[in-house]
């Protein structure tokens, strides 16, 4: 591996972790990270497909506060 990526490797480790162990939270947590981001754009899709109608209903709703 590169010494750069070792580094990062190091200072992301906790005192109590293995090198292993740091590798595999690591690419557990990116792993995770991208879930967690096709599920964020595939909400945001979903939103920004019916925003003209969510908006007007919004409006509408705010029009009987007032």
């Amino acid at each position: 591996m590169r010494m750069e990526i070792m580094k990062r490797v190091k200072h992301a480790a906790s005192k109590r972790e293995s090198r292993s162990e740091t590798i595999g939270r690591l690419v557990r947590e990116g792993l995770a990270a991208r879930v967690r981001r096709a599920a964020d754009d595939k909400d945001l899709t979903v939103i920004n497909k019916h925003a003209d109608k969510l908006n007007a209903e919004a409006e509408d709703v705010l029009t009987y506060q007032s």
